[in-house]
């Protein structure tokens, strides 16, 4: 479906109003239904590595799988990265463009635009057939942050448009996750001062989906994969539903050194999770 929305009108989302209050149209290509969902905003710079590319697929895959729809620019690099992750896994993502919905840039993302604006959605300020200025695209960011209830940044230069995503989501009152990176590298110093300045530094990809209250999500495929001692101790977590290291070390007689050491491995593989000093089984 293909439109437009005016502020005034009965469907323009409420929370652009609330923290956008500037936008007077948004042209639209897709499934506006997506603007009720939860969402986070995947968003970074157009050069970065393939680390950086991994890690902004993996969450965009883990947001799916845990029903939450992706926010990015559809820019090269960390953006496309986000999208492609959602998509994958069968996901939602929302494409928020610097030009019209029928101008496609950057040209090698033309298939991955058309397949967002089926699967998806794509939204600009300006008309189908308009052509992006420089100066629209870190105009745009304000939108993406808007939309979004936590925005994390994967990799950014000193001067990448990803920091003004995280400037705005500050502005609006939102999480601003930061990717730690290599001191270094050109490319993280952006996310490594935003940590320095107070953004939540993202060690484990989980963390985000726990600070919405959200349960994740892993397949029971993973648990294919444990060591004995690993499954030892999930199996007492997803028992007692919720348990403290004594609690485990009594249930299982594993050394309480050997168990933080396991329960860092299953926090990493998203099969559990730790919250107000209780471990806790993620959802299958």
């Amino acid at each position: 479906m293909q439109g437009k929305l005016m502020m005034a009108d009965d469907n323009f989302p409420q929370i652009l109003r609330d923290f956008v209050p500037d936008v007077g149209v948004l042209y639209f290509e897709g499934d506006l239904t997506l603007l009720q969902n939860r969402c986070i905003a995947i968003v970074g710079s157009r050069k970065c590595t393939q680390y950086g590319k991994t890690v902004a697929k993996t969450i965009g895959k883990r947001a799916a799988e845990n029903g939450v729809t992706v926010v990015s620019g559809l820019a090269r690099g960390i953006d496309t990265a986000g999208h492609l992750g959602a998509l994958e896994a069968g996901g939602k993502t929302i494409a928020v463009l610097g030009g019209g919905t029928e101008h496609y840039y950057p040209p090698e993302n033309r298939k991955l635009q058309q397949q967002i604006a089926r699967e998806g959605l794509l939204l600009s300020e300006h008309e189908p057939e308009y052509i992006a200025k420089a100066y629209d695209f870190p105009k745009r960011n304000r939108l993406i942050s808007a939309l979004s209830e936590s925005v994390v940044v994967v990799e950014a230069p000193n001067r990448s448009g990803a920091l003004i995503t995280a400037e705005c989501a500050e502005e609006q009152g939102k999480n601003v996750y930061a990717v730690p990176g290599n001191i270094t590298s050109y490319y993280s110093f952006g996310t490594n001062k935003l940590i320095r300045e107070n953004a939540t530094p993202l060690i484990l990809i989980d963390d985000i989906f726990l600070d919405l209250n959200i349960s994740p999500y892993i397949k029971e495929d993973n648990l294919l994969e444990l060591g004995e001692d690993e499954r030892r101790v999930f199996e007492v977590v997803k028992n007692c539903g919720e348990v403290t290291i004594d609690e485990i070390y009594h249930k299982t007689n594993i050394k309480p050194s050997e168990i933080n050491g396991i329960i860092t491995i299953l926090e990493m593989k998203g099969i559990i999770f730790s919250s107000l000093g209780k471990i806790l089984v993620a959802k299958f």
